[in-house]
């Protein structure tokens, strides 16, 4: 379970450094507002990782210092493309934990997971992206 703490914490780390990025692109309010509100969520899962790696004991692998986005992020339509796609790929860290999790640990999972596929899909629906769901959000595509 260890190994997939780290891999949602890593993906967690990349999704806050990713809106700092997308934030830079947006201009309508709502937008805006939507961003800072899913940085904050990300922010209290990574602290809340942090926590629960802590109480296993266990360590992650040291984050990098800078990450490498997956694309140029110039303008808006940019920026929400890499919104979809850290959410998906926040998405698919979490459901790798719900194999290894049972009871509170799994609902927790299943929510983040579900989250981050709810945003996903508000993302696309903002940059007009169809379709707007995935068939199995988590699911490496």
């Amino acid at each position: 379970m260890t190994e997939q703490l780290a891999a949602a914490l890593a993906a967690e780390e990349a999704a806050i450094y990713a809106y700092g990025v997308i934030g830079v692109h947006l201009e309508a309010k709502d937008e805006v507002s939507r961003a800072r509100s899913a940085d904050l969520e990300h922010r209290a899962r990574r602290d809340a990782l942090v926590d629960r790696i802590d109480e296993l004991k266990a360590s992650a692998a040291p984050q990098p210092a800078a990450y490498r986005l997956p694309f140029e992020v110039t303008d808006r339509d940019s920026a929400l493309k890499l919104a979809v796609h850290v959410e998906d790929g926040v998405a698919q860290a979490w459901r790798a934990l719900l194999a290894v999790t049972e009871g509170d640990e799994r609902v927790d999972a299943l929510s983040h997971l579900t989250d981050s596929a709810v945003r996903a899909t508000r993302w696309r629906r903002i940059a007009e992206v169809t379709p707007l769901t995935m068939s199995f959000p988590g699911r490496p595509g």
